[in-house]
């Protein structure tokens, strides 16, 4: 499709801003309920930014509807309590910021139906990191980099340091943090995607519902950058990379490959992602192996969910007794 004017350039410029965000920084997704004022600065930023390319074309602009006090999403039946900190760093409505953090946390619950949570206290900035320490009534504090209207990475951020929150987190030896920081990662890609899925029918808002392509998009982009090289297996990638992977658990690009290499798994059974309830309730006072560490987690987890384990070993070429 060929559009001549420039404010029609304009228009695509804010769709690619809207829909392609990748990686730590992507761009604006389209209002929800924050009206068609902050579309059309969103499409002003875009305008001048140079090198897009086009990938998607955004759809007839309307009236974006009023703010809807109680979004259309909503969290499985047992009780979860996402409370985003009243702040302006924000850039957003506080309702919509909950919305897309309720979406992204409801996806990975549902798979927790015996697990109990004290609220979760949400702010923008200072992370992305999950506090040790707790409020007075046990609530946890999450602190995410990002504001105004980039959902996707909202999504992002607070999925993974979910996934912290449910693998029972806690101090003591890294040797083997970069597994759990690897979860993590798989905890945002799969949330992603679900939610992609979820919100073509059911977005916190009507007005949303085409940004399941970004939310798409975003996860797809994740997935390309975390393939193994060409010709390697992923336990020689795993000889090579363990040693540095070891003493900095935080390298994101790595992660991402064991993250990609699970993510199949995950999809196929999403019901074992359960069993990272037990990931740390090993002993972690002193330096374990890998091996030792996976097998200390089967030995923890369920019997419903040692199969899985022993499945997700087998893949990282780690044999359990």
């Amino acid at each position: 499709m060929r559009l001549g004017t420039t404010l029609a350039r304009s228009l695509l410029l804010a769709a690619v801003a809207a829909l392609c965000g990748c990686g730590t920084g992507p761009a604006p997704a389209p209002a929800g309920g924050n009206g068609l004022a902050e579309l059309r600065r969103a499409i002003a930023h875009a305008a001048g930014e140079p090198g897009h390319s086009v990938r998607f074309i955004l759809p007839a602009l309307a009236e974006a509807p009023k703010p809807t006090v109680q979004p259309t999403v909503g969290l499985p039946a047992h009780k979860l309590v996402i409370r985003p900190a009243e702040t302006k760093e924000w850039g957003a409505s506080l309702a919509d910021v909950r919305a897309v953090l309720v979406s992204a946390a409801g996806e990975l619950w549902r798979y927790f139906p015996e697990r109990e949570m004290p609220p979760i206290l949400v702010e923008p900035k200072g992370g992305p990191i999950t506090l040790f320490q707790r409020g007075p009534k046990g609530e946890y504090t999450v602190r995410l980099d990002t504001g105004k209207l980039f959902w996707c990475q909202y999504a992002y951020q607070f999925a993974h340091e979910f996934c912290h929150i449910l693998c029972n987190f806690r101090d003591g030896d890294k040797a083997n943090k970069w597994f759990e920081e690897a979860l993590c990662e798989l905890a945002s890609i799969f949330a992603i995607r679900a939610m992609a899925r979820s919100w073509q029918t059911n977005p916190p808002y009507p007005n949303w519902r085409d940004f399941s392509k970004a939310l798409q998009s975003y996860a797809d982009d994740l997935v390309k950058k975390g393939q193994l090289p060409q010709g390697t297996t992923l336990p020689d990638w795993l000889k090579q990379n363990l040693p540095e992977m070891s003493k900095e658990p935080c390298i994101r690009d790595k992660n991402r490959v064991v993250s990609v290499a699970l993510l199949p798994l995950f999809e196929k059974a999403p019901e074992h992602w359960e069993a990272v309830l037990c990931l740390n309730a090993g002993d972690s006072s002193g330096t374990r192996s890998f091996a030792v560490y996976l097998a200390d987690w089967c030995a923890q987890a369920p019997r419903k969910h040692k199969g899985f384990i022993r499945e997700i070993a087998r893949l990282l070429a780690v044999e359990l007794p």
